[in-house]
């Protein structure tokens, strides 16, 4: 029988390079796979539906939040983001390490219900650094860059509550800054299967063999 795959969430401010991390992580390191979210908001350029997200309306959102469908869900700058208890089942059901890229108030929903879950929080280096992604970004308004703004003086005074802090530096200053921050979310991972509760069965066979 497989070994159940773990579960690592990784979340933070809107413009602190999240997306750009997991995709990284996933070029480098295809051991691990992705779960993909649901969301009521529009694509951005270059997404693409069932690859970025599952992009639903309004209405089939409510059908699946009346439906019990989500392992967590959360209204995130004027739209919902969601994620399927069947996606992240059939993962970790498989034995494959799975990655979850979703907002603050998802990621501390999911650790709240399972123990097992590694939280990981990705931070800027300053607020002048967010404010310069975000506007970098091209595709949110004057109104969406002031409500994520806003909102991240609340979202980071939630990381204490998570298990890792990766901070993802400027570019402009240290060049390989997008290698190091998908780097050090694989030593997690890396640890995590390393850790005694992964090593058990080996072990007790080993013991065993050991004892005659």
């Amino acid at each position: 029988m497989a070994k159940r795959g773990r579960l690592f969430v990784i979340s933070g401010p809107a413009g602190a390079g999240k997306s750009e991390i997991v995709k990284k992580l996933l070029r480098k390191h295809p051991d691990v796979k992705l779960s993909v979210s649901c969301t009521t908001r529009a694509p951005r350029p270059g997404e693409v539906d069932g690859v970025s997200y599952h992009f639903v309306t309004e209405a089939r959102f409510e059908e699946l939040i009346a439906e019990n469908a989500f392992y967590e869900w959360a209204h995130v700058h004027q739209n919902r983001y969601g994620t399927l208890k069947s996606v992240v089942k059939q993962e970790l059901d498989a034995g494959h390490d799975l990655v979850l890229e979703i907002d603050v108030q998802g990621c501390l929903q999911a650790m709240a219900q399972d123990p097992s879950v590694t939280g990981i929080f990705v931070c800027p280096p300053s607020r002048e650094n967010l404010e310069k992604r975000l506007r970098d970004r091209g595709t949110e308004t004057e109104e969406s860059i002031r409500v994520r703004l806003n909102n991240v003086a609340g979202e980071v005074a939630q990381a204490y509550k998570y298990h890792y802090i990766i901070i993802h530096n400027d570019w402009s200053e240290v060049p390989d800054a997008l290698d190091i921050a998908a780097d050090e979310v694989y030593a997690i991972i890396t640890a995590r299967r390393l850790e005694l509760d992964s090593r058990r069965d080996f072990l007790d066979h080993l013991s065993a063999t050991l004892r005659g």
